[in-house]
């Protein structure tokens, strides 16, 4: 099948404003009356509930490091009926891992060429002039297959910044679809993972609106919709990953909301049944689901709340007793032993697992995940090899349990953080993404 036209919004590295370009877009385009698909290229699991907040309709992950090519046929496939398709990078429009995945290094290019959409490139003008076409002549040509559909000027000073920096793009023949005045307003805050949660926005939708005016203002929106492209998604379509049982106690609410919307969706196809359920005001998981499944998040925040949800984990322990439970990065903490707050607090949590952690000494752990599991979790058995992504700053202190998989970093390289299993109970670090090869 072809796809409707399409188009990536993507940076030379992060901080250049792409997300708001993003938003701005999708909102003006529904605006106009268009139905808009947004995606996201690589794994980043919080700016597609914004995009669903700005379009109306739900994004999905497009990952090339993770995905085989039949996946990312199928989940680009969901774009069917709309009009235009707008995708958002990750990082810079180049950036990815040193080792080949299932179909590339996971750049946001890849995406881009791959699925033939030109890539709108937002580029921040800030201190410099003529020179900045010198950087999106670079990214323009770095890649022969890759097509390009022109310049966004971010942050523009004053008229005279805008014309010096649009007649460098024009002598290089590169077309400027917009100039946008730099204005400090127009940022989403932020925490340590990225953006804060959509569900946290005090008032999200204003300030989309807010976007979709500016874009409108400095952006020719009919020439970035010309720009779009169709593309080819009809290669090797394979199916969405199974649903991991029929009926799925689900928790959702703002301590546990990371999971990926293409394995939302793919569970919903399949006819399962999701049921959500909020920890945070101490509500139990569904007594007749087949299992409870808890997102990642941020349990860190609301560790005095969790650790006082007592009809949230009875309804967990006694699940156990007969039923699987998985915990995903902030699920799988909450369901250990105790989790220590970054002032040193221990707060009692699940027990569940033997799991400690702590958050009073920070430490990063990003990247790319490979595991090949040493126990079935609910939707796969021993042996299965899993794709998925790590990102967190907590440390463990304890992990008495039984490994749950051998885990590796995108280059192969092991990783510490193999998850844990303890009767009916398991957890992982990372997010799971897709089966490897599948």
């Amino acid at each position: 099948m072809t796809s409707p036209p399409g188009l990536l919004v993507s940076a030379p590295s992060s901080g250049s404003g792409k997300t708001t370009v993003m938003l701005g877009l999708l909102r003006a385009f529904a605006e106009d009356g268009l139905t808009v698909q947004p995606f996201k290229s690589g794994p980043d699991y919080i700016d597609p509930a914004f995009h669903r907040a700005a379009a109306g309709r739900g994004s999905f992950n497009l990952d090339t490091w993770a995905m085989h090519r039949g996946l990312l046929a199928t989940i680009a496939a969901r774009a069917e009926g709309a009009d235009l398709i707008v995708a958002e990078g990750s990082m810079g429009l180049y950036d990815g891992v040193a080792t080949q995945g299932e179909s590339g290094w996971g750049s946001s290019a890849e995406t881009a060429a791959l699925l033939g959409w030109p890539v709108l490139l937002v580029l921040d003008v800030g201190g410099q002039a003529q020179s900045a076409a010198a950087t999106a002549l670079g990214f323009a040509r770095y890649r022969d297959d890759l097509p390009f559909a022109g310049v966004i000027l971010n942050r523009v000073a004053s008229p005279r910044h805008e014309r010096l920096a649009r007649l460098g793009m024009e002598r290089v023949g590169l077309p400027v679809l917009g100039a946008l005045p730099r204005q400090g307003d127009l940022t989403l805050p932020e925490r340590h993972l990225g953006l804060i949660q959509a569900v946290e926005h005090p008032d999200l939708d204003e300030a989309i609106a807010a976007y979709a005016a500016f874009l409108r203002a400095h952006s020719d929106l009919a020439a970035i919709r010309t720009a779009a492209a169709k593309a080819d998604v009809s290669r090797s379509p394979s199916a969405l990953p199974p649903p991991p049982a029929q009926r799925i106690a689900l928790a959702q609410d703002e301590a546990f909301s990371f999971v990926y919307p293409h394995l939302l969706e793919s569970w919903r196809v399949a006819g399962a049944e999701i049921l959500p359920f909020s920890p945070l005001t101490d509500e139990a998981p569904d007594p007749t689901a087949d299992i409870v499944w808890l997102p990642g998040g941020y349990p860190e925040l609301h560790a005095g709340r969790l650790a006082a949800a007592g009809r949230f984990h009875e309804g967990l322990r006694a699940h156990a007793e007969t039923r699987p439970v998985h915990g995903e990065c902030g699920g799988y903490m909450a369901l250990g032993q105790a989790l220590v707050d970054k002032h040193g607090q221990s707060h009692p949590m699940a027990g569940l697992l033997g799991l400690v952690t702590s958050y009073e000494k920070r430490k990063l752990h990003l990247g790319y995940r490979q595991a090949r599991l040493t126990a079935p979790i609910p939707g796969f058995g021993v042996g299965a090899r899993l794709r998925g992504h790590e990102f967190h700053y907590s440390t463990i202190l304890e992990q008495p349990d039984a490994p749950l998989a051998k885990v590796a970093d995108a280059d192969g390289a092991a990783v510490a953080e193999t998850g844990s299993h303890r009767g009916r109970v398991t957890g992982s670090f990372f997010h799971l993404i897709a089966e490897a090869g599948g």
